[in-house]
Parts: C-alpha cells; structure tokens; sequence
C-alpha cells in the first residue's frame, strides 16, 4: 500500500495482493459485482476497477452503480506522506448522506482500515434498509 498527498487529495493505493484483500473486506461484491477495490481517494470515496480495467470512484456510502464516477489513477503519483494521517481513515460518524456534517467538528472521527471497512459495510446496510422502507411505505 502506498498512501499520501497527491495535490489536495490524499490518495491511498493497494497492491494486486491488497486489493483483493480489501474487496474482501469490504464486501464490495455485494453491492458491485465484478468490481475490485483499488484504493482510497480523499477518504470519502473508494477506487475500483471492473472487469474490463476501468476505474471509478464510488461513495463509502452509499456504494452503488448509480454513484460511480469514471477516475483515472495517476502514474507514478508524487505522495508526500503525512504522518498524522498515515495508516488511519477519516470517517464521518453521521455520514453526510443521512445529513451528517461534511465539516471537521464533532462528526469526524480517525479510524483503523479495518474499523472502516466495518462501519462502511454497516452504513451501505442501513441505507438500502432505508431505501426499502422508503420504497415499500
């Protein structure tokens, strides 16, 4: 894994090895079948990779086709690391789709990669429950 600032956004980027591990982990075959997990961007949102090699960006939440935006990953991107952010992922504790605070204050918190894999699949599950209640009511 190789993370960092690249310009004003902090990218993170896993191995082939760490990719696989982390779609695992996230479970990102549930919601996007045949995508992969490549990385991080800005903490907010995932990188992923189809079948066919092309990459996007999807919300944390909620992970959906509907959401991913066409990304490309820079070559051989110049990360300067920071150490205060270094191996831990900002997270919204309301995320901003359920009206949490986009700003940084009370609602923003720092969390292990494997805590965020946790609260993201928790989230994504409590908005499609939400989106089911909605549709069926």
């Amino acid at each position: 894994m190789i993370e960092g600032w690249n310009d004003d956004q902090y990218l993170i980027l896993f191995d082939e090895i760490e990719s696989g591990e982390a779609s695992e982990r996230y479970r990102i075959d549930d919601a996007l079948p045949g995508f992969t997990i490549v990385g991080l961007l800005g903490w907010d949102d995932l990188i992923v990779r189809n079948e066919q090699g092309r990459t996007f960006t999807v919300p944390t939440v909620p992970i959906n086709t509907a959401e991913l935006q066409p990304y490309e990953i820079p070559k051989d991107p110049l990360l300067t690391l920071d150490s205060d952010a270094a191996g831990r992922i900002k997270w919204y504790i309301k995320p901003v789709v359920f009206g949490g605070d986009p700003g940084i204050g009370d609602n923003l918190t720092w969390v292990s990669h494997e805590q965020h894999a946790e609260l993201v699949i928790w989230w994504n599950l409590k908005y499609r429950e939400t989106k089911t209640q909605k549709t069926n009511g």
